[in-house]
């Protein structure tokens, strides 16, 4: 009888050991089941910092390109200013060295007899010369400025003088004194000119 009591014993005690286990199996897995979620969030909101901080850097660099194709491009658009410039203007100094030699010519014409036997070959031998210089002249880029009876250009004229003129507009070149001149629309000389002015209004009247 005793053996029998010791033996549903044994086999009691047998059947609540898995049960333990059970539980505590059952226990480690919701534990587990539970943290999963918090790493898998924690592993999004890195992945998505990653994800911003690459975008920005991605942006960053983008725009340091950007900006470097435009200065690259400003460089070149300003080189090639320079070089057309220095192609329009490299014989600024050169033809401003002529003028006084067109000027002589022109004062010789104005000296000279045309209608004299004596004077009209050297008169038609110094207007070809001239003409000739200022053909070569021209070729290159310089324009004579001769503005008589044109309205008054301070960008490309100096007064010398005024009078009084009731036969034009006020403010017209009424005589050129000297001719101006210009190189590819850069003024290599002022016209000087004499100015028209409106009669003078008599206040005694």
């Amino acid at each position: 009888m005793a053996d029998k009591q010791h033996q549903a014993d044994k086999e009691q005690a047998v059947e609540q050991e898995p049960l333990t286990t059970d539980t505590q199996d059952t226990q480690a897995e919701s534990s587990v089941e539970s943290e999963q979620p918090q790493q898998d969030a924690t592993y999004i909101a890195e992945l998505e910092q990653q994800l911003a901080e690459a975008t920005s850097n991605a942006q960053a660099e983008k725009d340091n390109a950007l900006r470097a194709l435009a200065e690259m491009e400003n460089l070149r658009r300003r080189a090639a200013q320079d070089v057309e410039k220095a192609q329009k203007f490299a014989l600024e100094k050169f033809a401003s060295e002529l003028l006084p030699v067109i000027d002589s010519l022109e004062r010789a014409l104005e000296h000279t007899d045309k209608e004299s036997d004596a004077f009209q070959a050297v008169y038609e031998g110094v207007e070809l010369t001239l003409k000739s210089l200022l053909t070569t002249v021209e070729k290159f880029g310089v324009l004579q400025i001769d503005p008589t009876g044109t309205p008054f250009d301070p960008n490309k004229h100096q007064a010398m003088s005024m009078v009084e003129s009731d036969e034009v507009a006020p403010n017209s070149v009424v005589a050129v004194m000297m001719k101006g001149y210009e190189l590819n629309g850069r003024i290599l000389r002022p016209a000087m000119v004499m100015v028209a002015k409106g009669p003078a209004v008599d206040t005694q009247a």
